[in-house]
């Protein structure tokens, strides 16, 4: 049998991050397994709860090497709207050298 059978969520990455840091909000508001699971799904393309326009840009920006955001739940299990209570950001700058992980109100 194939050990990829016993891998979760096996996904080809296409953003390289950089130094990747958490604010001092994170840190206090979201569980480490959180932050790590919103960081890889935003290193595999899943820009999580951002608008289609903000999709699409992502997607361009990750061709022409511009600066990339994605949103996520803090809590999966209640209501994200992409920015404000329970959201998470994830930002990559557009020289590939570093990724944080925020709070929009720290932004």
């Amino acid at each position: 049998m194939s050990n990829f059978a016993q891998v979760p969520n096996l996904r080809r990455v296409v953003l390289q991050l950089g130094r990747v840091v958490a604010t001092r909000g994170v840190i206090a508001a979201v569980a480490l397994e959180r932050i790590q699971a919103c960081v890889r799904d935003h290193a595999c393309g899943d820009w999580g709860m951002v608008c289609a326009a903000d999709r699409a840009q992502n997607d361009r920006q990750l061709r022409a090497g511009g600066r990339i955001l994605s949103a996520y739940a803090i809590d999966p299990s209640l209501p994200c709207s992409g920015y404000g209570a329970n959201t998470l950001w994830i930002i990559t700058e557009a020289d590939r050298r570093a990724t944080t992980a925020l709070l929009p109100e720290e932004y």
